[in-house]
């Protein structure tokens, strides 16, 4: 209670609990003639976050995933700082800085157009670290060394610390050797480290996936037992979490990977429904082989169109049987996609713009074959038509409708003028008993037709 209270005032730590893994002797000091990483490819925000708190007098890395890729060879789209300055320290180096965070605090720093996350070396857990029934650290706001912030980290790809001045690697876990290995390796007890957070069971496959690495099989063979602690998890950091995976540029192996290692139950308790049945399986692939390439290219992805591919089957299943009992085509829809969305918001905090996007996108497709009069013009007009066309692409790759539909519009979107006019169908008898109706019903106020005696 004294060192919480002590923490609490001060913001560190009263007294050095013992770490929370082994590590080596001394770090590794590995030097860019053997990493081959030099300053330029460090993006310039970084570079001057680490340059200003060294010039203060703190040690200050580049650290993690930015490292890693780097080494790897691929770009890094965020850069993260570890430094032993405190986060008001941190503060008062920059002008254009602020704290945040409630579970552990850290600093955002703004440099031009980057923004910078900057962390305090942390500490090891120990018996007054918070925690859930089930091992889940709630709270962990306990500065600590470089040493016990290294052994911290969840893989010792994860552990490396890049100086854009000195260019050297500071490596605690032998991480260089391991991603050289093409091994994912944990850093401590795979068993504790996954209790402690178990989003780190979809960042091992993500990572794997990512980079081409093997999950090391002390790392692997608690993850099927341990899948359950996913449903402990936060909705909202699922989200995230599944949001990196698809768009990490290998979606489609990162949830063959989720199946393989059950993971995919607490996640997308869905997707076993879609890969069971053969056109639902054809169009998720070809979705997410669609995604990756668009990653690959440097091309933007949209959530809504990842997540409305993925749901879209159960949707779909969802859609049919409500209409067979005798719901209308157009509420029934609706009402499915409420259902389908209602119940992956209990494991996906899908956020309501995302869930906005994805009912867009959804509630077009029966548009597209509304082929007659004004309602193609209208369509077009609609500010999610592009991703509904996408949409009804794939479905139509997948063969899940009529490959003339596609046909139609893409003549419609190529044609301009008269020859659009001219692709035009008639209205199916249907639409033309409604029109008669409407234009027989006599308007607001007007006095009705005279009946013949």
């Amino acid at each position: 209670m004294i060192r919480k209270l002590i923490h609490r005032v001060f913001g560190a730590r009263a007294a050095k609990p013992a770490p929370a893994a082994p590590a080596p002797e001394g770090p590794a000091l590995i030097q860019a003639a053997r990493h081959g990483v030099h300053r330029e490819r460090i993006s310039s925000g970084a570079r001057r976050t680490v340059e200003t708190l060294q010039q203060h007098g703190y040690k200050a890395y580049v650290v993690g995933g930015a490292v890693r890729d780097l080494l790897a060879g691929i770009p890094p789209k965020d850069y993260d700082v570890a430094t032993d300055a405190t986060p008001e320290q941190v503060r008062q180096c920059f002008r254009r800085a602020r704290l945040i965070g409630r579970r552990f605090q850290i600093v955002h720093v703004l440099m031009g157009a980057e923004t910078i996350e900057v962390a305090t070396f942390r500490a090891p857990h120990d018996e007054d670290t918070q925690t859930d029934a089930h091992g889940r650290v709630l709270r962990d706001n306990v500065f600590g060394t470089h040493a016990e912030d290294a052994a911290r980290r969840d893989f010792t790809a994860n552990a490396l610390y890049y100086d854009p001045v000195a260019e050297t690697i500071v490596d605690f876990h032998h991480g260089v050797a391991d991603i050289e290995q093409k091994t994912l390796r944990m850093i401590g007890d795979p068993l504790t480290r996954y209790r402690e957070d178990p989003v780190r069971m979809l960042r091992a496959v993500r990572l794997a996936a990512k980079l081409g690495l093997t999950i090391d099989p002390e790392a692997r063979r608690p993850i099927r037992d341990l899948a359950p602690l996913l449903e402990n998890v936060p909705p909202a950091r699922l989200f995230d979490e599944m949001l990196k995976l698809l768009s990490s540029g290998h979606a489609l192996r990162c949830l063959k990977q989720l199946r393989e290692e059950g993971l995919h139950h607490g996640v997308l308790p869905l997707l076993d429904v879609v890969l069971e049945q053969p056109l639902g399986q054809r169009f998720v692939v070809l979705a997410l082989e669609n995604t990756d390439q668009r990653v690959r290219e440097g091309k933007g992805i949209s959530p809504g169109f990842l997540f409305a591919t993925l749901l879209w089957h159960q949707t779909l299943a969802r859609w049919k049987k409500i209409e067979a009992a005798g719901e209308r085509p157009i509420p029934a829809l609706f009402q499915a996609m409420d259902e389908v969305l209602d119940a992956q918001s209990e494991k996906l905090a899908i956020t309501r713009r995302v869930a906005g996007d994805i009912k867009d996108i959804w509630a077009l497709q029966p548009r597209f074959e509304q082929r007659s009069g004004k309602r193609p013009y209208a369509l077009l007009e609609h500010e999610r038509f592009r991703a509904g066309w996408d949409f009804l692409q794939l479905r139509s790759a997948a063969g899940e409708i009529d490959r003339e539909i596609t046909d139609w519009w893409e003549a419609f979107l190529a044609a301009d003028g008269d020859e659009r006019a001219a692709l035009l169908q008639p209205p199916r008898a249907d639409e033309a008993k409604k029109r008669r109706r409407r234009r027989r019903k006599p308007a607001a106020g007007a006095p009705a037709a005279p009946v013949a005696d």
